[in-house]
């Protein structure tokens, strides 16, 4: 399980919850609920890990582990 900060928020414009992976440029999701949305980034945050370790590109080494609902 891999230890990168997670924040999760709703989006008028989307009309969903997003989660945000600060630390993978890039790593974000989409889900119907908080719960959804958190399960979708930890699928985005091994997709973006598998893709970066594909290309040889760095990985960032997770900060900690803290979930922040906004």
């Amino acid at each position: 399980m891999y230890k990168y900060e997670i924040i999760i928020y709703w989006s008028n414009e989307d009309e969903s919850f997003v989660a945000e992976v600060p630390e993978l440029q890039g790593c974000m999701a989409h889900g119907e609920t908080p719960e959804d949305a958190l399960k979708n980034a930890k699928e985005a945050i091994q997709l973006w890990i598998a893709t970066a370790k594909e290309f040889g590109d760095p990985i960032p080494i997770p900060k900690g582990s803290k979930l922040i609902y906004a």
